[in-house]
């Protein structure tokens, strides 16, 4: 098992990070504060994501997508991260497959 970044550090530098203090950037990689930035994943699965975004990496269990894809969303808005376009249209059509269940953020900056 691997302990994996939801929304994996490069990924978060290309999307604000890199205006972030190493403070902030420290506070990311270590998230505890919220228990869908960091998840234990397999060794296959965390190598195969590396540090895609969703418009080029889905889970390969589909029936976890939905899950996948607001956990996503929520730890892109704690941080204040951006959603590019491509990104964007990947998330959009994963879940207009999902129930409509209400995903609830703390900021955490």
């Amino acid at each position: 098992m691997d302990i994996n970044h939801l929304v994996p550090l490069a990924e978060a530098w290309d999307s604000g990070a890199t205006d972030w203090s190493a403070k902030e950037r420290e506070a990311y990689a270590n998230d505890l504060g919220d228990d869908r930035a960091l998840i234990a994943v397999s060794a296959a699965s965390n190598r195969s994501k590396a540090d895609q975004d969703p418009s080029t990496w889905l889970p390969s269990a589909v029936g976890y997508r939905c899950q996948y894809v607001t956990d996503w969303v929520a730890d892109k808005m704690r941080w204040g991260l951006s959603i590019d376009t491509g990104e964007q249209a990947a998330l959009a059509e994963v879940l207009s497959n999902c129930p409509n269940v209400p995903v609830t953020v703390t900021p955490a900056r």
